[in-house]
């Protein structure tokens, strides 16, 4: 379990330390770091093999590698526009959707009215979002979904870790122009390069190792109850790093969007495991 819980601790910490440094450097170049970080390391340590590869096989990972980086470009600048907690409980949105659109029991309707209630909880005290954040954060959610679906495709098709390499690559490669073209400030400053290395260490390579390893040891329904957490740590790691606090109603909205999640989750784990009769 803690192999699960640890990754989402560090995913939001990192966001939160690039967060902080927002005022010395571009969200896209601390996104560009923390991919590039990620790309050389797991090419280091991973070392994918290449040859021999479909052309099926370098569309699924390409395609990969767009949608990570749009998941953590788009995120990103949410993050300089609204607070951790809220920009990644409207981003949750995507698994939550994703995992209520595979059950097809109608009772699922309430996780989908739960998450809707929480949202619209946000709504309530708008003094903290602006269209473009909550903007970004529903696309970080889209991508989010496509990167889940994308990743058994690329899990099937590329051994271990070597898809997700080659995704990294991608992302990082394709971020570039976007870099140098419109957001490269703080690139050239040393101690954004290091603290964008650490966050692509706390962000990218940790919680993919160890997700890796976790989904080998438990169920998939226990592994997405735990990602569930996963908003409720972003707003902490705003409360202690960003001094980002929110209000009782804005803690609700997150309660009502985390527990929608784990009904969502293990209502579709039961409809996966509910035998098949004639």
């Amino acid at each position: 379990m803690w192999l699960v819980i640890l990754p989402i601790g560090t995913v939001q910490l990192g966001a939160a330390i690039a967060k902080n440094l927002f005022d010395d450097a571009a969200p896209m170049t601390l996104v560009w770091l923390r991919l590039a970080t990620s790309a050389v390391v797991l090419t280091i340590f991973v070392r994918p093999r290449l040859s021999g590869r479909t052309r099926q096989d370098w569309r699924v990972a390409i395609a990969f590698g767009v949608v990570l980086g749009t998941m953590n470009w788009s995120i990103y600048e949410s993050f300089a526009r609204i607070p951790l907690g809220i920009a990644v409980t409207i981003e949750f949105l995507g698994p939550l959707g994703l995992a209520v659109v595979g059950s097809r029991r109608a009772r699922d309707l309430v996780w989908v009215a739960l998450a809707g209630i929480g949202v619209a909880l946000l709504g309530v005290e708008p003094a903290d979002l602006n269209v473009a954040g909550v903007g970004f954060a529903m696309l970080a959610g889209a991508s989010w979904a496509a990167y889940i679906l994308l990743s058994g495709s690329t899990g099937a098709r590329w051994p271990g870790l070597d898809g997700l390499t080659v995704a990294s690559v991608v992302a990082t490669v394709l971020m570039a122009p976007l870099l140098t073209a419109f957001s490269g400030r703080g690139l050239g400053d040393p101690h954004v390069i290091l603290v964008g290395a650490v966050v692509g260490m706390l962000s990218s390579v940790i919680p993919y190792s160890f997700e890796l390893i976790a989904l080998r040891s438990i169920r998939p329904s226990l592994f997405g109850i735990l990602m569930s957490l996963d908003p409720a740590a972003a707003a902490l790691a705003g409360i202690i790093i960003v001094q980002e606090y929110l209000s009782t109603l804005q803690w609700l909205a997150i309660a009502c969007v985390i527990v929608a999640s784990v009904g969502a989750t293990r209502s579709e784990s039961a409809a996966i495991a509910a035998p098949v009769t004639d």
